[in-house]
């Protein structure tokens, strides 16, 4: 006997009295179809030789519970009077199979500049296991789609989800964003082609990718002003700077000319006319000599003051120190440079290296002077500059603290065992001025 989920079949069952007495029996269905299988009537009396027909009704409903193949069926029959001549008859009934897939497309859209994921899950609501076949459709071509796995076998009840990469086929530069819908389809691999219209098999689940341009439109906007900027400086601005400049200097050159003749003529008059007020020009000129020669020590004691500018005294030269600080994870490390006995040192740059990638605290200080604090996890390298030098007395120290949450992973690939810090100090040391 055949039956399909969600429909209704019905058979026959007689039962016969042989004995000698008036009997009662008791229907009752056993097995696994008991629970949509019923006996109309339930209990029947019979006089001696004589029987009745039942009508056995199955009613299996459309869900994956009701597993398609060959189910025994039995029906118990049992005498009120006589119960040790139970009767158990047997019959074999065939559940048809059926499908019905449920899909579902998650999320439904997404943005980015040349792809996006997604994630399809489906479910068999069928009774048979079944094998499906997951395929995508964009009209255009402009969207690549592949899925991960492409094909899934689900038993009945069972769900199972396959990866979706869409990727579109070239960048947008500028302008607006672009939205790429398409479908994804979900199929019984064998004649998923031919059974298109077969009832179960879900409707396209539909699904849109949103390209966005990969310079949006107010770089644009920007990088015209940046050029109408630099278009009115070449055809405007440069040429009236250079102008004024021109007058200026012409200006400069016209007054000197000016000036210089009168200075010669005054000089012959007293050289060649023998005037006694020419010695007293003399004199002054000496004076005038004097004081030229005072200048020029100024002048020296200017350039000594430039010197001291880097560090504070005398003899001052460029140097520069490394700083190497490897710390233990969890632990706590100070690497120092000590300045030297009678020197100053005028700090002007440092450059801080983190080339591991390392996590934690790192602080730098010139002598109790704290400069600055750094999460490690901010940089990998750091650079500092001042136009005046920052000042380290003789016999302070600059110190780094490294504080080593989590060592990092260099270009090798292999974490680190430890924290590795570099500093490198860089500017004037010269002699110590009390």
């Amino acid at each position: 006997m055949t039956v399909s989920p969600g429909a209704e079949a019905t058979t026959t069952l007689t039962v016969r009295n042989d004995g000698d007495i008036v009997e009662a029996y008791t229907l009752e269905v056993v097995g696994d179809c008991a629970a949509w299988t019923t006996v109309e009537p339930a209990r029947v009396s019979l006089y001696p030789g004589t029987s009745e027909t039942v009508t056995v009704r199955l009613a299996p409903p459309r869900s994956h519970e009701v597993t398609a193949g060959e189910v025994p069926l039995g029906v118990r029959v049992l005498p009120a009077e006589h119960p040790e001549s139970v009767a158990v008859p047997e019959a074999t009934v065939v559940v048809e199979p059926f499908s019905e897939l449920r899909a579902r497309l998650e999320p439904g859209r997404r943005r980015g500049w040349l792809g996006a994921r997604f994630r399809a899950s489906v479910q068999n609501r069928g009774n048979a296991p079944v094998d499906v076949v997951l395929t995508g459709k964009q009209e255009g071509e402009e969207l690549r789609l592949a899925f991960t796995p492409e094909r899934l076998s689900l038993k009945p009840g069972e769900s199972a989800e396959s990866g979706l990469r869409v990727r579109a086929r070239k960048l947008i530069w500028f302008g607006a964003p672009t939205t790429w819908p398409f479908e994804v389809r979900v199929a019984e691999s064998e004649g998923a082609e031919a059974e298109a219209d077969r009832p179960g098999r879900p409707e396209p689940l539909p699904g849109e990718f949103a390209q966005l341009p990969l310079l949006p439109k107010w770089l644009l906007i920007v990088l015209a002003a940046l050029l109408a900027l630099l278009v009115a400086w070449f055809a405007l601005v440069r040429p009236a700077v250079r102008s004024t400049a021109k007058e200026a200097a012409t200006a400069a050159a016209q007054k000197e000319n000016k000036e210089q003749p009168q200075g010669g003529a005054a000089t012959g008059g007293t050289t060649g006319g023998g005037d006694p007020a020419g010695g007293q020009g003399q004199e002054q000129g000496k004076n005038a000599g004097t004081g030229g020669t005072d200048g020029t020590g100024t002048g020296g004691a200017g350039t000594g003051g430039s010197a001291s500018t880097g560090g504070g005294g005398a003899n001052a030269q460029q140097s520069s120190q490394t700083i190497d600080v490897q710390t233990d994870a969890g632990a706590e490390r100070d690497g120092t440079y000590p300045v030297p006995q009678g020197k100053v040192f005028g700090v002007t740059d440092i450059v801080v290296a983190n080339f591991q990638g390392d996590e934690g605290v790192l602080t730098i200080s010139f002598g109790e002077r704290k400069i600055t604090t750094i999460a490690l996890e901010t940089f990998r390298n750091q650079d500092y500059h001042w136009v005046t030098p920052i000042r380290i007395q003789q016999n302070d120290k600059v110190t780094v603290s490294v504080t080593c949450s989590k060592p990092g992973t260099p270009a090798t690939g292999k974490q680190a065992s430890k924290c590795h810090q570099v500093l490198n100090v860089s500017g004037v040391l010269s002699d110590f001025a009390p």
